[in-house]
């Protein structure tokens, strides 16, 4: 049953990355975006933002803007799943020997890669914006994990919208309060520069200790707790979105 589900789970992600390919102008806009934020924050305001920290302000501002391009990413996610199911597809495998579980694992797998290579691009501009780094090839591996571990947590929510939403654009709607998540974090300023009441929520919601974490790490220095403090909730997260999203889709499939 198992060899089943990974082989029903590798032809689905197959089926998804090829419509991908197809459309390669959803990975360049899923990037265009975090990109034109990147260059206006460094360009035009960077010059006037002081973090304390005697960092470049494209170091500073990176990490808070690789989690808005996967963001952004994840809402092609429930479009996609949305689509599927407005065309019957979930029908279709249903009255084929599929495992159920593949349909839904081959979205996610296929979110996690197409916003791998968004990431890559946005990187790649920001080397050529002036980002430097001399983290280690494991400092890498640990961002790339976190950065993986949080596409997966984005996309099961993804998961839910798509399969609950009741219009296209509902599907993909749900994805703007986390573009405008990090925003209120210390993605692009410090927490301790924001009034109170906004100071608090900054500094307790999951951006901000998954951001300080990824600029800690990318900037080889001590990472603390806020390594532990994202993990939970990343962990979290993903729990919740995976078990609602399954529960959703067992009800409907059934």
């Amino acid at each position: 049953m198992t060899t089943q589900m990974f082989h029903d789970t590798a032809a689905l992600t197959g089926r998804s990355l090829r419509h991908v390919l197809r459309s390669p102008d959803t990975i360049i806009t899923t990037a265009v975006t975090p990109v034109a934020l990147m260059l206006m924050f460094v360009y035009v305001f960077g010059g006037a933002i002081s973090t304390g920290s005697g960092e470049s302000y494209i170091n500073y501002t990176l990490p808070g803007i690789l989690l808005i391009t996967v963001a952004s990413g994840v809402a092609y996610t429930a479009y996609r799943l949305f689509l599927d199911r407005q065309g019957g597809m979930f029908e279709r495998f249903q009255s084929m020997p599929i495992s159920r579980s593949g349909v839904l694992w081959a979205h996610v797998l296929t979110s996690v890669s197409a916003n791998l290579a968004s990431l890559a691009l946005v990187i790649g501009v920001a080397l050529i914006a002036g980002f430097r780094t001399g983290a280690s090839p494991a400092a890498w591996l640990a961002v790339v994990g976190i950065l993986v571990l949080f596409t997966l947590a984005l996309t099961w929510l993804a998961v839910i919208a798509g399969l609950g939403a009741k219009t296209v654009e509902g599907a993909s709607a749900f994805s703007y309060p986390l573009i405008f998540l990090p925003f209120i974090s210390s993605a692009f300023v410090p927490t301790s520069t924001m009034p109170g009441p906004v100071a608090w929520f900054a500094e307790n919601q999951p951006v901000t200790s998954i951001v300080d974490t990824l600029r800690a790490m990318l900037a080889q220095e001590p990472v603390g707790s806020d390594f532990w403090v994202a993990l939970l909730w990343l962990v979290g997260i993903l729990g919740l979105a995976y078990a609602g999203a399954t529960a959703i889709y067992r009800r409907r499939v059934n």
